[in-house]
């Protein structure tokens, strides 16, 4: 099998599962207890806090563990929609969000709240201007992801902060895609949230993180005893916690690797060499993740590509849609005709992808469209 869907989950890195496995077996306490088996886990909770917030450039008591960047983007539109009700019901976000930030924004929808959509260019580019432009005296938050996990195109994150600073309205970022891939750092983007994933970035799934700035208040999405300083109840998932914690300082440490983009970029002229202009870029050609090529093979059907192929890992679009053979929205909201969004796949490599495997990925699929452009 070779493994090109990095952007849909990583594998745990060895370091990651190797610090994770005391606290499956002999440091079994809760962290919350008093004794002496609760106090090795709540040190560990608290050492992977602090690594996630080395991340980030925050500090600890900035991190909120969550279940994942779901639940972490959840926690932050509806604790703001319920905090600032008061002051107005309009929220900001992109054509192109992850369904996590999609979704809750139609639930508030339907309670009541006003949610503007803003398009992106032909390159999946959101203009700063476009949101500036929809700043409103009851706009109470922006949310706009800081690279597309289908295009990887890096949105301007720091100048839609300044703007929604200057505006009064509090910014959110999704960063599951960008957390470890490129530089994160809340106190240069400006923003007021930021979720991540923990299973985007070499920790294990269902595990993630909510960046709060100090000072800003949060209605928490879970009640129940204090956890989390009273910002999440619920007992603390110890190695998960511990993974990503490993995870992070792996990350800090990596960031910006070339060898991902380098390998990326093999992948896509070996396509462009063997298929001509029968293969598409989509997304900015400079201004994305280092690891994620989004391509169009004209004449092909996706989901069909993918079935030829068993042993090539990797997704029509992104991988929570993955078997729908509509058009991707991210691709229809940058304008990308019909016939050709519905034969694009999204290739991403990763820490483990090996030049070996480039070159047989380029092989199989350069055949696999050629077979199947002649058959169609």
């Amino acid at each position: 099998m070779i493994y090109l869907d990095y952007n849909a989950s990583t594998p745990v890195d060895r370091a990651v599962r190797d610090a994770m496995l005391p606290f499956l077996g002999e440091c079994h306490g809760n962290p919350s207890s008093s004794h002496a088996l609760g106090r090795a886990p709540r040190e560990a909770v608290e050492n992977a806090r602090a690594r996630v917030a080395g991340l980030l450039n925050a500090t600890p008591g900035e991190i909120v563990f969550t279940s994942g960047g779901t639940e972490a983007s959840n926690h932050v539109i509806k604790g703001v929609a319920y905090d600032l009700r008061h002051r107005g019901k309009h929220i900001i976000t992109s054509a192109i969000e992850h369904p996590a930030v999609l979704a809750p924004c139609a639930f508030l929808e339907r309670q009541g709240y006003e949610i503007t959509r803003v398009g992106v260019d032909a390159k999946g580019f959101i203009d700063p201007e476009s949101i500036i432009h929809e700043v409103r005296p009851d706009t109470i938050l922006i949310s706009i992801m800081h690279a597309n996990n289908e295009v990887g195109t890096i949105q301007p994150i720091k100048e839609i902060a300044e703007a929604a600073r200057e505006g009064g309205v509090l910014m959110h970022t999704d960063a599951a895609q960008s957390c470890g891939k490129i530089e994160t750092d809340v106190r240069e983007l400006g923003v007021d949230f930021l979720s991540i994933a923990g299973h985007k970035m070499y920790a294990p799934q269902g595990i993630g993180a909510l960046f709060i700035r100090k000072g800003v208040q949060l209605e928490p999405l879970h009640h129940g005893a204090g956890h989390e300083n009273g910002r999440r109840a619920g007992t603390e998932p110890v190695p998960a916690l511990v993974g990503l914690g490993a995870a992070a300082q792996l990350a800090k440490d990596r960031t910006n690797d070339q060898r991902t983009e380098a390998l990326r970029d093999r992948l896509w002229q070996g396509l462009r060499d063997g298929l001509g202009d029968a293969v598409v870029l989509h997304g900015h050609e400079r201004r994305r993740l280092p690891n994620t090529l989004c391509v169009g093979f004209r004449g092909c059907i996706a989901p069909e590509l993918l079935a030829a192929m068993p042993e090539l890992c990797a997704s029509a679009g992104a991988a929570c849609h993955g078997a729908d053979r509509k058009p991707s929205a991210v691709l229809t909201a940058m304008g990308v005709p019909a016939d050709l969004a519905v034969g694009s796949i999204r290739l991403s490599v990763g820490r483990y992808t090996t030049d070996a495997e480039i070159e047989e990925a380029v092989r199989m699929i350069v055949s696999t469209v050629r077979e199947q452009r002649v058959a169609g």
